[in-house]
């Protein structure tokens, strides 16, 4: 009776469907949740398209023709398959199961995967996700980590990465910190004030000098490797410090100095190996960091 070449309209298909099933075109529609006038504008619709009368009128309901009658056992088992299609999609869903083994920075994994790690536990109950606290670009290349959130994008050639966005950084310092010693109106204010150092002190003065900071390692009073542990040092009042916008947001008693100077751009690169990025479960966990980082 259908052509199978000819394109028909899913949502006239579901009309009639539903108008079988119901016994007219008001009880239809109100199972739709569309108005009596569209859902037989639809059905006239689909008759004018196969050019058969699929319905007749007996006193106020509908009774199908003989047309109808066939075209009706068609549809339904057009609708038990999309079912079984559906279906199908949820249990694959639930059987995304394994171990993804995720590195990030410590401060990102404290303040920005917790809410991660909650909706892919939700959309896939069976993963086992491991984190490691790191900024170490190798933990990919030695196979101890999946997939990776880095700041800077990796060079080897078995990594596939994914510039999620251009986060912005600025410094900042906890309130009474600054109520005990100023709040800087201006970068010469800066020499004046401790600084907190996370990882090599050099290579900050290196990316500060040339913003014009007039600080020198002296003003780095206390310092760590960890950024997490900077931060806390930041928290409670060793200092200035800088940090990620969207992590000083989520820390209750800092402020940010100097409103009107430019952020600090970093890139965040989402990276994993390539034989990897075909996993299904590498693509859930992939897809859903991409989707939060980007929107952080």
């Amino acid at each position: 009776m259908i052509d199978p070449n000819m394109p028909f309209d899913w949502n006239h298909i579901r009309a009639f469907l539903t108008t079988a099933e119901e016994g007219s075109l008001s009880a239809a529609a109100r199972k739709l949740g569309q108005t009596q006038p569209t859902v037989g504008r639809q059905v006239a619709a689909l008759e004018a398209d196969l050019g058969v009368m699929l319905f007749e009128r007996v006193g106020r309901s509908l009774a199908l023709t003989v047309a109808g009658g066939e075209l009706l056992e068609h549809v339904r088992a057009m609708r038990a398959a999309a079912d079984r299609v559906a279906l199908v999609a949820s249990g694959q869903r639930q059987t995304v199961a394994g171990r993804v083994v995720i590195t990030a920075s410590d401060v990102y994994s404290v303040y920005l995967l917790p809410p991660i790690l909650r909706e892919l536990r939700a959309k896939a109950p069976r993963l086992i996700i491991d984190v490691v606290a790191s900024d170490d670009v190798q933990d990919l290349m030695r196979r101890e980590a999946d997939i990776a959130v880095r700041h800077v994008r990796p060079e080897q050639p078995d990594l596939i990465a994914r510039l999620v966005r251009e986060a912005n950084g600025y410094f900042y310092a906890a309130t009474d910190y600054l109520e005990r010693r100023g709040r800087p109106q201006a970068l010469e204010d800066l020499t004046a004030h401790d600084f907190i150092g996370s990882g090599n002190v050099a290579r900050m003065l290196a990316h500060l000098t040339p913003l014009g900071f007039p600080i020198t390692e002296e003003n780095f009073r206390t310092g760590s490797d960890s950024g997490l542990v900077a931060w806390e040092m930041c928290k409670q009042g060793f200092g200035i410090a800088p940090m990620a916008e969207e992590v000083a947001e989520m820390t209750p008693g800092v402020e940010r100095i100097l409103p009107k100077l430019d952020p600090i751009v970093f890139p965040i690169w989402l990276t994993t190996h390539r034989e990897l990025h075909n996993s299904r479960r590498m693509r859930l966990v992939f897809d859903t960091l991409a989707a939060h980082l980007a929107g952080s």
